[in-house]
């Protein structure tokens, strides 16, 4: 496998409106989301050594955004550094059986919905802590950071076949978890 070659001076260019618009989505907010892009831009640059070419560039920024995103939300929404999980977890058979299936119009917020997702993401961040560090690991690079599962085999060494079997108990387990401390 080629092992491709970065070039920073191109990221303006070729990135900023996309991880621009990725961000607003997320944060809407224009000041904000530009921050976290030129955040990401700097992260980028001083990790540039450790870009090992397992994927490309762009998927490379938007993981380190990511996780620009989440230190952004852990840093305003709690004093213990707790993400603010932006979920919904409702009882309504049609609309699937995964969490990240039912994720919250972000754009429909009320207060008893905002309430409701803060104590949602504290009762998934506990259920979280509950399960054996592997499977979290795996669940929370899957299901709340976004990451490929090439991605997720490569970091952690196994391989396809074992990364859903391990997400399989994992979201067995936090769907129990929940349904026990949640609803």
């Amino acid at each position: 496998m080629p092992k491709h070659v970065i070039d920073p001076n191109q990221w303006i260019n070729l990135y900023s409106d996309y991880l621009f618009n990725y961000t607003i989505t997320r944060v809407n907010d224009r000041e904000i989301a530009k921050d976290l892009v030129q955040d990401t831009f700097v992260a980028g640059l001083k990790s540039m050594k450790n870009f090992k070419g397992e994927a490309s560039e762009r998927t490379w920024l938007i993981s380190i955004l990511k996780r620009k995103i989440i230190d952004y939300y852990r840093k305003i929404n709690s004093n213990k550094g707790k993400a603010e999980v932006r979920m919904s977890y409702s009882g309504d058979e049609s609309e699937g059986d995964w969490l990240e299936e039912r994720v919250a119009d972000p754009f429909d917020k009320t207060a008893e919905d905002t309430i409701e997702n803060t104590e949602l993401g504290l009762a998934i961040d506990n259920c979280l802590g509950k399960l054996p560090e592997k499977q979290a690991q795996v669940f929370e690079m899957k299901t709340i950071l976004n990451y490929e599962t090439e991605a997720i085999c490569n970091e952690l060494d196994i391989t396809a076949s074992n990364l859903w079997v391990i997400i399989h108990r994992a979201r067995t387990a936090m769907a129990a978890c929940l349904e026990k401390n949640w609803f």
